[in-house]
């Protein structure tokens, strides 16, 4: 959050850079995005662009109006966040001058899909298109009536949507995907998602040129299991064998077939995986066996796995764990070393506030070069640290691992920093939600020049606070002598420290 003050901040660092082609922005606070695009319109040469933003902003035609003004623009990836559209409407009204020769556009937050058609609209040269958050408003926006036009250089599709009407989207389809090769898709809920003979009338009317269609559905299957697994076998016709796009499914229930995920399979295959539960094959006698070299990120779901039902992924560098998730035998370290190459992991977030600390640490032991670790726990419940076993364990941690930057989502107490640090030595990055009146202690340990325990340390962002921290901090900086150069910020409830 520190860097644009530091190039757009008189005199103005950026205004040197006349050749630059290539502009990486992180975490830019919205009052100042006006600002730093008319500095970025001085720079003849920017053909790429990535920006991330803080704070909500509901003013979307503010962000594309500035972004459409860079008229050398041919990649651009944005993040944002809005509100939730039922409780504050979006701005979305372009101006007629607002076009943009962009090709490749990447968009990280929420966009209303009734604008959806207005911003490819104003996008001729279109090449590629990937929106993780399409979804739809809860009030009524009048549409403007614009004349066709059509992407003849559209031919890459990627969309997430949540409850988006299917009529609406086969519109957009019709109209604007003529020439798109390939499409991949991530939906909720809409059951008409899943009509494989709609699709199959809609790809050969409308999308000639389709190559690949990848597609990942998650819904309800309500009390009749045979309609859902009824629906999801008309995706074996011979049109899509014929096309080789083939499909299996999961469920994220053992006992109850509640919920049913479509997606597709060989050979269009997704780095990002979610592991759920092996099926009854009686039940499900349709699924396929899958190749999982692709798969990069492991995303574990599910609440128990048996010791015989396991995949292996081979590839795998992420770890996320939702739930503690129980074994018929093994420990979980066994079953999670048969699952994926634990060595190899750089990244690993537990998600589920119950999963026993002993049990991340034991995991720790096997993942030595882990870089990044997110906990959703109180660490020190349940943890006994003073036994001779933990502290054994422990100190082999404590010498092996690589833990770099690490987020702390649930509040933590002086004690707990003070054993996460000397657990984690070569710490660089610390992001923590903290009990409020100890605060100001943390701080002073965490900065403290009498121990070396943080001397890597070089950034700190406290979670989840009151403004009022913002002026106490400084002050605790300033009347101890903590920092001598640093920068602080107060964003989105959280107070971010670089030195």
């Amino acid at each position: 959050p520190f860097t644009v003050d530091i190039i757009f901040a008189p005199p103005r660092t950026i205004l040197n850079f006349g050749h630059l082609e290539i502009l990486i922005l992180d975490s830019v606070q919205i009052r100042y995005f006006t600002k730093v695009f008319r500095h970025l319109i001085e720079l003849p040469k920017l053909h790429s662009l990535t920006i991330s933003l803080t704070d909500y902003n509901q003013s979307l035609d503010v962000i594309f109006s500035n972004i459409f003004h860079l008229q050398n623009l041919k990649y651009c990836k944005i993040e944002y966040e809005i509100k939730r559209l039922e409780d504050e409407p979006v701005q979305l009204n372009f101006t007629h001058r607002d076009f943009s020769p962009i090709e490749c556009l990447i968009i990280n937050g929420r966009f209303p899909f009734n604008g959806l058609k207005n911003l490819l609209w104003r996008l001729p040269k279109l090449q590629h298109l990937s929106i993780n958050c399409l979804v739809q408003p809860y009030y009524y926006v009048k549409q403007e009536k614009l004349p066709h036009i059509e992407l003849k250089d559209l031919k890459y599709v990627s969309l997430q949507f949540d409850f988006i009407d299917f009529d609406r989207f086969e519109k957009i389809i019709k109209e604007f995907f003529y020439h798109v090769q390939i499409l991949r898709l991530t939906t909720r809920i809409h059951t008409e998602c899943l009509n494989a003979k709609r699709w199959q009338k809609l790809i050969m009317s409308y999308m000639p040129y389709l190559r690949i269609f990848d597609i990942n559905h998650t819904g309800s299957i309500g009390k009749n299991n045979f309609t859902y697994h009824h629906r999801i076998n008309q995706f074996n016709s011979s049109f899509w064998m014929e096309k080789k796009w083939f499909f299996t499914h999961q469920h994220d229930q053992k006992n109850q077939l509640i919920s049913g995920i479509l997606y597709s399979t060989t050979p269009y295959r997704r780095k990002d995986y979610t592991y759920y539960w092996e099926p009854v094959d009686s039940i499900c006698s349709n699924i396929q066996k899958e190749n999982f070299d692709s798969v990069k990120h492991l995303y574990i779901a599910s609440k128990e796995i048996y010791d015989n039902c396991v995949n292996y992924f081979p590839n795998v560098n992420e770890l996320s764990i939702k739930n503690e998730f129980k074994t018929s035998g093994d420990s979980i370290i066994a079953i999670l070393h048969r699952m994926i190459p634990l060595r190899q992991l750089t990244k690993l977030v537990i998600e589920s506030h119950l999963f026993p600390m002993e049990d991340i640490i034991n995991l720790l032991r096997f993942t030595p070069n882990v870089h990044t670790l997110s906990l959703n726990l109180y660490i020190l419940d349940d943890f006994n640290i003073n036994s001779n076993k933990q502290k054994e364990i422990c100190q082999y941690v404590l010498k092996k691992n690589k833990i770099q930057n690490l987020i702390l989502n649930l509040r933590c107490s002086l004690s707990e920093i003070q054993f996460i640090v000397s657990l984690f030595p070569r710490l660089k990055c610390l992001k923590a939600q903290m009990e409020r009146k100890e605060i100001g202690q943390i701080i002073r340990f965490l900065l403290s020049k009498a121990h070396n325990k943080t001397r890597n340390l070089c950034y700190l962002c406290v979670l989840e606070i009151p403004k009022v921290c913002l002026k106490e901090t400084k002050v605790l900086i300033k009347s101890e002598n903590l920092l001598n150069d640093y920068s602080i910020k107060y964003i989105n409830r959280d107070i971010h420290l670089w030195w």
